[in-house]
């Protein structure tokens, strides 16, 4: 799995985002990111490490969705799969402002560079 999953929904102007922590978040207290059964990331998800990650995302993800006419729906921890190992990560889900439909071309692009954008502030992979 790459540490960076992007799925746009069909029929509504909703995206999700998966990103998986690769690398120790040192900052975030975060040294070990990779366990051998899902039950043992929930520890990870639940440190103060963890949820001071998330509200540093979360500052950077509505700054920018809202520059690009989006807004976030959820944002929470999510235990990634990486092959035989279990990794925490981020889930966002964003909304086109305003579209009823599937997400246009551009906010699909803005969704994109969001999750580069975060991926690269954060260090993340």
């Amino acid at each position: 799995m790459t540490a960076t999953k992007i799925s746009y929904d069909t029929g509504v102007p909703t995206a999700s985002i998966e990103l998986m922590l690769t690398k120790p978040q040192p900052d975030y207290d975060l040294l070990e990111v990779e366990a051998p059964i899902p039950r043992e990331v929930d520890p990870m998800l639940a440190s103060q490490g963890f949820l001071d990650l998330l509200d540093e995302v979360r500052a950077l993800l509505h700054r920018e969705a809202a520059s690009h006419h989006l807004e976030v729906v959820q944002l929470t921890g999510a235990i990634c799969h990486d092959q035989a190992v279990h990794r925490p990560g981020i889930w966002i889900v964003l909304r086109e402002k305003g579209q009823t439909k599937e997400m246009s071309p551009a906010a699909r692009e803005s969704v994109a560079r969001i999750a580069e954008a975060i991926q690269c502030a954060f260090h993340l992979s």
